[in-house]
């Protein structure tokens, strides 16, 4: 599992972001506005509240939080098999 180490919030929801492996890289989350818990960033002021959680994790007042795992994905731009190659040919029990 990765872990965020730095977070700068940038303009247009978007927020640069630097992983313990010091991959470094800018995740759009404009996409999420509006939509369920994320109603709150309506006030961009809100959004500009974004702290690195306990466990790496991004993560905003009112119980908001963002999966490191998968800004990573999103920031590299990788699938999931990449990343973390035990999800490649995993056999399946009955």
């Amino acid at each position: 599992m990765r872990k965020i180490t730095n977070v700068a919030v940038l303009k247009n929801y978007q927020v640069e972001l630097v992983f313990d492996d010091q991959t470094k890289g800018v995740a759009d989350l404009s996409h999420l506005i509006g939509k369920g818990v994320f109603s709150v960033w309506n006030d961009y002021s809100v959004f500009e509240q974004a702290l690195i959680g306990e466990a790496g994790q991004l993560v905003w007042p009112g119980e908001i939080d963002l999966c490191p795992d998968s800004l990573y994905l999103k920031v590299t731009g990788q699938e999931p098999e990449e990343v973390f190659p035990t999800l490649k040919h995993q056999p399946s029990h009955a």
